[in-house]
Order: structure tokens, then C-alpha cells, then sequence
């Protein structure tokens, strides 16, 4: 799909955020009668909420099954409630959460060496076994290409260099924005639930 406008950007955050606030406190969510067109497409995505700048929940799909909006709104959920790595998010904790979306291209199978570090992000399988790292995991830890790799098959569950051994890889780009971020490219414009002197 083609890159979200900031407008876009911005209705896709209060939509998680309404969302997210919702399910924590256990509310009705209602969905907007208008969806944005680029928002009714299919569309992979994760969702990220992070707390003081640590992670504080991660979910997502890689494939495109269902129009993107709907994704977000069932991913910020899951993050927020169902992420088995963390406890589930508290409603005290709502005001301190940032919330970042990467919508995510269709995969494709690429050679090892192909696979490009702050670009691309990984999905390596080998039989049942799946495990994803997105574009800004490895960018943000300085990963050379190999240790990308291996990582991803550690998220996996597979043998650190099963991507030389007949795994699968597959790549995506992704493209991510964060409250913080779209605040930042227009300040007059508040993101709900973000405020830029936190």
C-alpha cells in the first residue's frame, strides 16, 4: 500500500489509542462510521507500546488478513493484554504509554545476503516453527546482518545459524510512527494521549 498521510498517521494512533484505553479499562469501543479509504486495505501490522522507553507490550500480524484499521485496534489489544512477556497493562499506567505502529509491506523470500539492516525486517521459518524481528530491532541495537539473523532464529526457537542451514528467509519493510513522531513533524497538532514535554 502506499505511504500513509500524517492525517492518516494520526487517525490510525487515536484509534489504537481509543482502543487500548478500552480494553484496559474494560469500556465499549466503538468504531468510527468514516475509515480514512487507506485504512480499508489490507494491511500487516504491529503494534508497539513502550514505557519510558522500554518495551511494555508487542503484537502483530505479518500477513495481510484483514483491512489495517481493523488490525490496529485488535493488536493494541492484544499487546496491552495478551503479550505472554509482560503483565497486562494497568489503567494507571494509560497516561505513560507510547504507542507505535508499523504497518508492514507483503513478505518475500530472499538469499541471507540480501537482507538489508535498517530496512528490511525478518520472518524465518523452517517447518511449524515462525519468528519475526521488525526493521527498527535491529537499527536500534546496531545488528550487523548475521547477528539480525541469528537473532530472528532465537526468536524462533531454531538454532542460532539454522538461516544457513535450509531455514527460510523472508523480508518486509515496514513503515513505523509512533505518537512521539508524528507530534514531532507537526507540533501544532496534539496527538491524543501524547503530550511532547514528557
Amino acid at each position: 500500500m502506499s505511504p500513509l498521510s500524517n492525517e492518516e498517521k494520526r487517525w490510525l494512533l487515536k484509534l489504537a489509542r481509543g482502543s487500548l484505553e478500552a480494553s484496559v479499562r474494560q469500556e465499549a469501543m466503538s468504531v468510527p462510521e468514516k475509515i480514512p479509504p487507506a485504512l480499508q486495505e489490507r494491511a500487516g501490522a504491529f503494534v508497539s507500546l513502550h514505557r519510558e522507553d522500554h518495551l511494555r507490550g508487542c503484537v502483530g500480524y505479518v500477513q495481510a488478513v484483514k483491512p489495517l484499521y481493523r488490525t490496529v485496534m485488535e493488536v493494541v489489544v492484544a499487546a496491552a493484554l495478551n503479550d505472554p512477556r509482560f503483565e497486562r497493562v494497568r489503567p494507571e499506567e494509560l497516561p505513560d504509554l507510547e504507542v507505535e505502529i508499523s504497518v508492514l509491506s507483503p513478505c518475500r523470500e530472499v538469499r541471507p545476503e540480501e537482507v538489508q539492516v535498517g530496512v528490511h525486517g525478518l520472518m524465518v521459518s523452517q517447518e511449524r516453527a515462525r519468528g519475526v524481528l521488525l526493521p527498527q530491532v535491529a537499527a536500534e541495537r546496531n545488528w550487523s546482518r548475521e547477528q539480525f539473523l541469528e537473532e530472528t532464529c532465537r526468536k524462533t526457537g531454531l538454532p542460532p545459524d539454522a538461516w544457513r542451514r535450509g531455514a527460510t528467509v523472508e523480508v518486509f519493510t515496514a513503515e513505523v510512527f509512533s505518537d512521539r513522531s508524528v507530534a514531532a513533524e507537526d507540533p501544532s497538532r496534539k496527538v491524543p494521549g501524547y503530550s511532547s514535554s514528557t
